[in-house]
């Protein structure tokens, strides 16, 4: 009688093993649902949101387990106050405006930056006769909001000698431009550089700007995302953040694939603004959402409270969700 060979004694093991197993296969995992996000714009969609809509659209969110959802607002203001009251999960907003809603009280963290340097400018016409902040002494100036905008006002004229009683204010509403073309102002405060600017060049009516961190005001990050405090170390937070910085490195190494996207998802943004609001935006979009500075977080609260916008300057880790 002959022995099997070893590796005919394995076979005949595995012929007997095999059909049991195939007759009682292991459940194969049951798929992951991605998380629902709800992202609450701090305006109506356009360049400055660059790096969520190509996020978006590249599938970066879609592979860190999320689905985000954007939602326009009807008032700019509203964003924080929705996430404060569980109608979102991140809005939107600006660091200015989001140290007086903490004062306000409301339940909000700072957990990441979009634009990562001021927007906000005075601007005037660069063929007009003001050419520098002190040529606007008794001039008129239009604003959009009160509180911020007259107090970053009043700082610029500081800076050039001057009181923000040396200026008459005028409130123009959200209409920057007409305004100072049409001339019933002579400057406004509140223009975007990377919008109203170049609403003016399109309009034939070329502006000049004065830059608030050249004239005496900190540097700030424009645009920040805020979530509930109770979220701010929420699982979904992190993944949001380094999927906006993958939108954000996508744009810097593909910028024509990227604009395609952008406009694929936004037709009716496929014009001339947007196209140069987007080259100039681009730029100041935070490569690292994630990243925080707080000695410059803690130093612009300082401002906010010299200038009598806050009462008080809350200790770092009340902004600053980490």
């Amino acid at each position: 009688m002959r022995f099997p060979s070893l590796a005919g004694a394995l076979l005949l093991g595995l012929a007997s093993v095999l059909p049991a197993q195939a007759a009682d296969p292991s459940p194969a995992p049951a798929p992951v649902a991605p998380r629902k996000v709800t992202l609450l714009l701090d305006w109506f969609v356009n360049p400055v949101h660059a790096a969520i809509v190509v996020a978006k659209e590249k599938g970066f969110f879609a592979r860190a387990g999320l689905d985000v959802d954007f939602v326009e607002p009807a008032d700019p203001s509203m964003p924080p106050r929705l996430v404060a009251a569980g109608q979102g999960d991140i809005a939107l907003t600006y660091q200015p405006n989001f140290y007086l809603d903490v004062a306000a009280g409301l339940p909000i963290q700072r957990v990441g930056t979009s634009i990562q340097t001021p927007l906000n400018t005075v601007m005037v016409l660069a063929d007009g006769p003001i050419k520098s902040l002190a040529d606007l002494k008794g001039k008129t100036v239009g604003y959009s909001v009160a509180g911020y905008e007259t107090a970053l006002l009043g700082t610029m004229l500081e800076s050039a000698g001057l009181k923000l009683d040396d200026v008459k204010l005028v409130n123009v509403n959200f209409a920057l431009t007409a305004p100072l073309i049409g001339g019933q102002v002579d400057a406004v405060v509140g223009a975007y550089r990377n919008v109203e600017f170049f609403e003016m060049q399109l309009a034939g009516h070329p502006g000049r700007l004065f830059f608030p961190e050249e004239h005496g005001v900190p540097p700030y990050d424009e645009s920040i995302f805020v979530t509930k405090v109770e979220n701010a170390r929420a699982p979904f937070v992190r993944p949001f953040l380094d999927a906006v910085g993958q939108g954000q490195l996508y744009i810097l190494d593909h910028p024509d694939d990227a604009w395609a996207a952008f406009v694929h998802a936004y037709p009716k943004l496929d014009d001339a603004l947007n196209k140069l609001a987007w080259t100039a935006s681009i730029p100041r979009l935070s490569a690292d959402p994630a990243a925080t500075d707080g000695a410059r977080y803690a130093a612009f609260a300082e401002f906010m409270k010299g200038k009598g916008l806050i009462d008080r300057v809350e200790p770092l880790e009340r902004y600053i969700g980490k």
